[in-house]
């Protein structure tokens, strides 16, 4: 079931990017099939990994830990060296690998969800303790946070620090020290959104976004006129007017609002249905593990693709102030999407060790 439910998002997205994105490809890079090649070759590289990992026991990746954390926060650091980080509107989030390109961060939210559960194994006893099992794990969380945040990417590191917080709630963390952690986290998040005027305005034009629909609100104003379009059955497959030039991002950011207008109210809440079964799958191979790590590591990485797709699709209906942020496994972005496949071979494998079992 998880599978053939990865399996179809994949291939909506694989539809979709084509769809949303044909245009605007051979408007920049007379090539309509630019986007649909390059995700093509990235769910083909994924696939491979996601193969792969299956067939490795999950166990190995709890030995290799610090290694894994190692290796992502080095490349964190390194996209802030000239020549190798690569800068895209304003955000250094790309690293240069030959004639590839690769976002870190991305592979930083498996980094720390591996880090969560381990640590969660091997401090199980004292994570009613604030110095010994809670403050090391916000000290980790910091060293990754720092340098996401100085991309800038506040979006990463909001779902980070979401899933972190909610692994350690489900395995009996003290809710006194999450209530303290959120209230000081609140005044950082305030000063992070203060001190650049375009997160403001981006909360400003949430809170009204038809007066600020000739600026800040244009996005999501032009969602919302998207999925007003869709109705209920939606314009069809190629169908959208809103991609043309209308929608910014529709191949990646605001790809669920072309599946609004395409699809209708039907294919997005189908898409609603894929992800509430991936989720649900999730979460019983995490109950039916048979070790505290699988467990704790199916809940980490199900909780980091339910998290960041129910974002995307509030974003996308105007319930979140909009934020840079891909629809898992749909979105245009090849470093997204393999790691996603990647998430989906560990808990494939950690599904069949139940059975081995």
């Amino acid at each position: 079931m998880l599978f053939f439910t990865t399996t179809v998002l994949i291939m909506i997205g694989i539809t979709m990017v084509f769809s949303s994105s044909g245009v605007y490809s051979m408007e920049k890079y007379n090539d309509a099939y630019y986007f649909l090649k390059r995700q093509m070759l990235s769910a083909c590289l994924g696939a491979s990994v996601m193969f792969v990992i299956s067939r490795l026991d999950y166990r190995y990746l709890e030995k290799y830990t610090y290694f894994i954390m190692g290796i992502t926060f080095l490349m964190l650091i390194a996209l802030m060296v000239p020549g190798i980080g690569k800068e895209v509107g304003g955000a250094r989030r790309w690293l240069m690998l030959g004639g590839f390109t690769f976002q870190p961060s991305e592979l930083a939210k498996f980094a720390l969800v591996l880090f969560i559960a381990k640590s969660l194994v091997k401090r199980s006893d004292q994570l009613k303790n604030f110095a010994y099992g809670y403050l090391p794990k916000l000290i980790v969380l910091g060293f990754f946070i720092v340098p996401i945040l100085f991309q800038p990417d506040l979006g990463t590191a909001t779902i980070i620090c979401l899933v972190t917080f909610t692994m350690l709630m489900i395995a009996g963390l003290r809710s006194k020290f999450l209530v303290y952690s959120v209230l000081a986290l609140v005044p950082l998040f305030v000063v992070a959104i203060i001190n650049a005027e375009y997160r403001m305005r981006r909360i400003v034009a949430f809170l009204n976004p038809w007066e600020h629909q000739s600026n800040e609100g244009f996005q999501i104003v032009q969602s919302f006129y998207a999925f007003g379009r869709g109705g209920l059955f939606g314009t069809g497959i190629g169908g959208s007017s809103q991609k043309l030039f209308y929608l910014p991002e529709a191949h990646t950011d605001f790809i669920f609002s072309v599946i609004g207008e395409e699809l209708g109210f039907v294919g997005a809440l189908i898409i609603v249905l894929l992800f509430s079964i991936l989720i649900w799958r999730g979460f019983t191979i995490a109950y039916r593990a048979k070790d505290p790590f699988g467990t704790h590591l199916a809940i980490g990485l199900t909780l980091l693709i339910g998290i960041q797709a129910f974002m995307n699709m509030g974003i996308a209906v105007g319930l979140l102030p909009t934020k840079g942020m891909t629809l898992p496994f749909i979105s245009m972005g090849g470093s997204s999407l393999i790691v996603l496949m990647l998430s989906i071979g560990v808990l494939l494998n950690i599904s069949e060790k139940q059975i081995q079992y």
